[in-house]
């Protein structure tokens, strides 16, 4: 049994319980345990997840938040430098999902959060658990 880390940016509280909660069900049917740590916004999430490595005590990283469009290039900057950062840590051996939804408006937001429909918590957690087990399997 492995333990997964759950890093979340709280921003949105109302679209993250429904992004953690498709995470955890997925880490769970998947018979691990998780952890969770909550940063205040997306573009702290890469360095929660690499702070939180050194420990040694996560196996693999799921990263849980929400960026919606507003009227400034702030969007942009936020969606962009999270990914490219997560991937960075990806490409260096961690085994992360990206659950980070970037939308136009919260009934988008709604629709991929929710466990019973988009359930983008849900996907993230079952690819960092793929990461992993690909990890392994060539470790």
């Amino acid at each position: 049994m492995a333990t997964i880390l759950i890093a979340e940016a709280r921003f949105y509280p109302h679209l993250n319980d429904m992004l953690l909660a498709g995470a955890r069900r997925a880490i769970e049917a998947a018979g691990h345990k998780h952890e969770t740590v909550t940063v205040p916004g997306a573009l702290e999430l890469p360095a929660a997840i690499s702070l939180t490595a050194k420990s040694g005590r996560f196996c693999a990283f799921v990263a849980l938040g929400v960026v919606i469009r507003g009227e400034t290039y702030h969007f942009e900057v936020v969606a962009e430098e999270s990914a490219r950062a997560l991937m960075d840590l990806t490409l260096d051996g961690f085994a992360i999902g990206n659950g980070i939804l970037t939308v136009e408006n919260e009934a988008q937001a709604i629709e991929r959060a929710d466990p019973e429909h988009g359930d983008k918590g849900g996907h993230a957690a079952r690819a960092a658990l793929s990461l992993f087990d690909l990890r392994e399997q060539f470790a």
